[in-house]
């Protein structure tokens, strides 16, 4: 339990004592990857050291220097324009052990119940909610539950687990690694932000005893590094641009791999459409679509009276994902004033979407969501760039529920269109069959998990 909890030595393996003593075997398909060189130790350097020029971010900064070769790069070899996430690493963590899953564009998360795909996403979605400035009891209310049953705790009855990720984007990779202890108390005992060969800022539980942990973080110049007590239920890396000024290289190397992780954390949408409050109508509001879509008819209200092109993507998406013929989505207005959505047949009378089947009320909000931006959408990303400069994640459990293969396919099929703009990416988990639709469309990447 000792090597996932203590995070100063200079190893960055997801390999812990806890994960190896706990008879569990690996669930993932992982793809080979040569190891990354071990990032350099943070110590004070001597004050003649030189410490490397950062790559300012160039999302905000005009004119900033292009990442170096081969770092930052996405589809067909282009620097990632904007911050994505494009490795998510699990270890210990409920049915994952040591597991690394690279992320593309387009990533579906496949097996069979109990393979842990929902556990997967559900890392993910923690990482993003503490990346959103969300403590700790917020986004683990029962971590117990996320630590493999047949774990061992140490000499101090500890256990817990590891999560973390790698983003890319106008300053190269950046790697965030956060080790979770979930009992005793639970707490971060141990973080680690690590850019190229770099680690830029490592937190460690120095005294139980305090709810704190020691942080270090690169500074440069005479000084190497500032040390100073965070609290252990904040993801650090999100606290550096409030506790960095950016005065030396250093510090401005670090503001800036800060600044990409957080921006790609804060950039995820997690839906789960659910019929049963999609199907009343509504009361008028700002149009922005939540997680469970149950202000769908206010969302495709606004959606009609704004944007005529995504309105006619969705109506050609409709025709397909709905029984009957669909001319159109409409809305009116009830006596007492709120919003009722409904599927316009032509000659025929309308379809209020109450009367629609699971399926085809799922079908619709996930149109929906592939189909807009985070404006229409109740997802709070960074307000420093413009939306043109940030990636929205889709995180979607149970993608293909209540579907048809043509629902399914059709789904697929806007992803993609969505995704290869570069504005969007989806992560979602699926059953069999929409696996089996997914491989046989490229640019889509499939993850076999394995109970």
């Amino acid at each position: 339990m000792d090597a996932m909890l203590d995070t100063t030595s200079g190893s960055t393996s997801d390999t812990t004592s806890d994960a190896a003593s706990d008879g569990t075997s690996d669930r993932t398909r992982r793809a080979p990857a040569a190891a990354p060189p071990p990032p350099t130790p943070l110590a004070p350097p001597a004050p003649s050291a030189h410490v490397p020029a950062p790559r300012p971010y160039a999302g905000r900064r005009a004119g900033a220097a292009a990442a170096r070769p081969g770092a930052g790069r996405g589809a067909g070899g282009a620097p990632y324009a904007r911050p994505a996430v494009t490795e998510l690493r699990l270890s210990a963590f409920a049915a994952h052990r040591a597991a690394v899953f690279p992320l593309g564009p387009v990533t579906l998360f496949a097996g069979p119940s109990g393979s842990g795909k929902s556990q997967a996403l559900a890392g993910y979605e923690a990482l993003a909610r503490l990346g959103s400035g969300a403590d700790l009891a917020e986004v683990f209310p029962d971590p117990v539950a996320l630590v493999p049953q047949r774990s061992r705790p140490d000499a101090q009855r500890r256990r817990g687990f590891r999560i973390g990720c790698t983003v890319d984007g106008p300053v190269g990779p950046v790697r965030l690694d956060l080790a979770v202890q979930a009992e005793p108390a639970l707490r971060i005992v141990g973080e680690r932000l690590v850019a190229g060969e770099q680690i830029l800022l490592n937190t460690a539980l120095r005294d139980p005893g305090r709810r704190s942990v020691q942080a270090a973080w690169l500074t440069g110049g005479s000084t190497g590094v500032t040390r100073a007590p965070f609290p252990d239920d904040r993801l650090g890396t999100a606290l550096l641009p409030l506790r960095v000024a950016g005065s030396t290289e250093g510090q401005r190397q670090v503001l800036a791999a800060a600044e990409q992780v957080v921006i790609a954390l804060r950039s995820v949408f997690p839906v789960d459409p659910r019929p049963a409050a999609m199907r009343a109508p509504v009361p008028p509001g700002p149009g922005r679509l939540r997680g469970d879509c149950g202000n769908l008819a206010d969302v495709l209200r606004r959606t009609r009276q704004e944007c005529g092109t995504r309105y006619a993507l969705l109506t050609e998406a409709a025709r397909t994902g709905c029984a009957g013929p669909v001319e159109g989505l409409g809305d009116r207005a009830t006596a007492d004033g709120r919003v009722l959505a409904e599927l316009l047949r032509g000659d025929l009378p309308a379809t209020e979407l109450g009367r629609l089947g699971a399926g085809e009320l799922r079908f619709l909000g996930l149109a929906l969501v592939l189909l807009t931006g985070p404006g229409v959408l109740a997802v709070d990303q960074s307000a420093e760039l413009l939306p043109a400069q940030q990636a929205l994640t889709v995180l979607a459990d149970g993608f293909d529920r209540d579907l048809d293969r043509t629902q399914r396919a059709e789904l697929l099929r806007l992803a993609l269109l969505s995704c290869g703009r570069g504005h969007v990416r989806l992560v979602a988990a699926v059953g069999e069959e929409g696996a089996d639709i997914a491989r046989e469309r490229a640019g889509v990447s499939v993850v076999d998990l394995h109970p």
